[in-house]
């Protein structure tokens, strides 16, 4: 089970770009169910979504390369592009801000991965985090790789 809250970004936080990162393209086979492909640096995923917006059950299967490569082709609209900062939080929680490029240049979400829905909803976001869009389908990025929302 996936509990993530989701924000767009008022500024970027200080020193970011000295976090870990990852470079990431995902494409999407389906979006009703969601089934992506992912890109993560040099690891490769297939991943499925069921429906939902703060909770929703998710299942990850690791992918080799060639695969990936095959199912790239399949994959339906706009693949996305994006550098994932993973930011420490207090508590022990971790911030995943992506940078998004090409079709979304400019566009940054930040997302908080939770053990329950009771913890998530209690959490207090930092300064820099933004209007919260997790329930807005709009920044999906199954959303975003259909077309662009803006």
């Amino acid at each position: 089970m996936e509990i993530e809250r989701k924000f767009l970004v008022n500024h970027l936080p200080e020193k970011f770009p000295a976090y870990p990162h990852l470079q990431i393209e995902q494409g999407y086979l389906c979006t009703d169910p969601v089934v992506r492909i992912r890109k993560q640096d040099d690891a490769y995923f297939l991943t499925y979504k069921s429906k939902g917006l703060l909770s929703r059950e998710e299942y990850n299967l690791p992918l080799n390369e060639s695969a990936y490569a095959h199912l790239r082709e399949k994959a339906d609209g706009i693949l996305l592009s994006k550098t994932r900062y993973l930011i420490p939080l207090p508590q022990g929680r971790k911030a995943e801000l992506d940078i998004f490029h090409d079709t979304y240049e400019g566009l940054r979400l930040v997302e908080v991965e939770f053990s329950s829905e009771q913890e998530a909803l209690g959490f207090t976001p930092p300064d820099w985090f933004g209007e919260e869009v997790t329930y807005s389908s709009k920044y999906h990025n199954s959303t975003l790789s259909r077309r662009n929302p803006f």
